[in-house]
């Protein structure tokens, strides 16, 4: 027999604490440290830990080569970015947690999948902590799906919530959401650190002992806080952040973390008064609001995952009317723009030192990898010499400090992307094939270039 006590201990390090503090001894992280249950034997029962004796059930160790190779299977959502995302679709037994920030379409994109495994013969079970059953019956009548058979539980007691869904026999569990759920064995308040872990530890086991898919839906606040995803994603099997902005009507759900599947995988969805819908062709969702003849405009080619899409790049030079010029990027790091300016400037001969520059990605998309350097530097020399780039080129480069214009990886997927898409023409680093020699794309012409100071010219070659 035993009995459980409370400890504390720091989410970062593990650090254990004799009390509650704001910040950590160990690691010097603050608001990290959180009550968790321990688990003390009583005098008199045998040891645990190392020396202790072998007990009749201990499992013993197994050798690779002995444990039986399974076929994965897979239930399909019925919503083909979603299966693409996760992999090809959902596994049995896995847990997989969305991230997000409030409203950007999580309970949404959930409601819309049970509600199509449930009529593809999937029993599943629906536990919203947020919304009685009665507002999610509300949501759910906005959205064109069969959501009749969705059984729906408004319950934020883990326990109960784990033997209801053992009762109904759920093939999938989703719970909306992870912070407003506890468990008993803990006396903290949901949404803390340690109730956040344990409900996750158990909803983990939950799925390995009865092999229903569990999803956990988790917000992302501004501020960051820990107990939001960060602090489950080394307990889930997938990790899902649904991005987006508010003006627009875009969301892009991207794979962080999968051990089904590969990772960086993104699906584009559009948000409208039915529901998200999918888009199985991102590239022309994000050109379609494009002005051809207008100055400072790029295209490039991002790759996320394996999928390559096209996105535009707008950037506008115009001259200061302070003191200190202003410097805003949207969808681009700060500080990646400044060293592109500083490259342009020194290496390329077009100074910016009283111009005001503004930089945008179109439809929220954020530029991440160096690819899109060269799309950056094109679209604000195109602003500053007044010169629109011709309508059907693309620019695909990284830019290095001594202004080299390098080539990035998996070249000839992005201009095939592009080919299809209409484009004729790709500015490109010294690109080379695989074997070596010049990159040959059907309808499309390569024009590679080894430094920025030829890029003005190549605006329109």
């Amino acid at each position: 027999m035993s009995k459980a006590r409370s400890v504390y201990r720091c989410g970062e390090c593990g650090h254990p604490h004799a009390k509650w503090a704001g910040r950590c001894e160990g690691c010097g992280a603050w608001n990290t440290i959180a009550e968790e249950p321990e688990t003390v034997v009583r005098s008199g029962s045998r040891a645990v830990g190392i020396g202790r004796a072998l007990q009749a059930g201990d499992p013993a160790p197994v050798a690779l080569s002995e444990i039986q190779a399974s076929k994965l299977v897979r239930w399909k959502t019925g919503i083909a970015e979603f299966d693409f995302v996760l992999g090809g679709g959902l596994v049995p037994g896995s847990l997989i947690l969305i991230g997000g920030e409030p409203g950007i379409g999580k309970s949404t994109l959930l409601l819309q999948a049970v509600a199509r495994l449930e009529e593809s013969g999937r029993r599943t079970l629906y536990v919203s902590g947020e919304e009685s059953p009665e507002q999610v019956r509300l949501r759910a009548q906005r959205l064109e799906e069969p959501t009749g058979d969705v059984h729906v539980l408004g319950e934020t007691r883990l326990e109960a919530i784990l033997s209801a869904a053992t009762r109904h026999k759920a093939d999938v569990l989703v719970l909306d959401s992870i912070q407003t759920v506890y468990a008993e064995v803990l006396e903290g308040a949901p949404g803390s650190v340690g109730q956040v872990r344990e409900c996750a530890s158990m909803l983990m086991r939950y799925a390995k002992e009865t092999g229903a898919a569990v999803f956990v839906v988790g917000h992302v606040t501004k501020g960051g806080t820990v107990a939001g995803p960060k602090t489950l994603e080394h307990i889930v099997d997938t990790v899902l952040y649904f991005e987006g902005e508010g003006m627009h009507d875009y969301r892009l759900l991207r794979a962080t973390k999968n051990r089904f599947g590969s990772v960086d995988e993104v699906g584009v969805f559009a948000m409208t008064e039915r529901g998200l819908v999918p888009e199985p062709s991102p590239s022309a969702l994000f050109l379609s609001a494009r002005a051809p003849g207008t100055s400072g405009s790029a295209v490039t080619a991002l790759l996320e995952g394996t999928r390559p899409m096209l996105v535009e790049v707008q950037a506008l030079a115009a001259r200061s009317g302070y003191g200190t010029p202003q410097r805003v990027a949207t969808g681009l790091d700060h500080k990646r723009l400044a060293v592109l300016l500083a490259v342009l400037e020194r290496r390329g001969g077009t100074s910016f030192a009283d111009l005001d520059v503004f930089v945008q990605a179109s439809a929220g998309v954020r530029l991440v990898e160096p690819g899109a350097d060269l799309a950056v530097a094109a679209a604000l020399l195109s602003s500053v010499l007044n010169r629109p780039a011709d309508a059907d080129v693309l620019f695909l480069g990284e830019i290095g400090l001594g202004g080299e214009v390098r080539p990035v990886t998996q070249v000839e997927r992005r201009l095939v992307e592009a080919a299809r898409m209409g484009f004729k023409r790709a500015v490109v680093g010294q690109a080379v094939g695989r074997s070596g020699g010049r990159l040959s794309v059907p309808g499309m012409a390569v024009a590679p270039i080894p430094h920025v100071d030829a890029l003005a010219g190549a605006l329109a070659a």
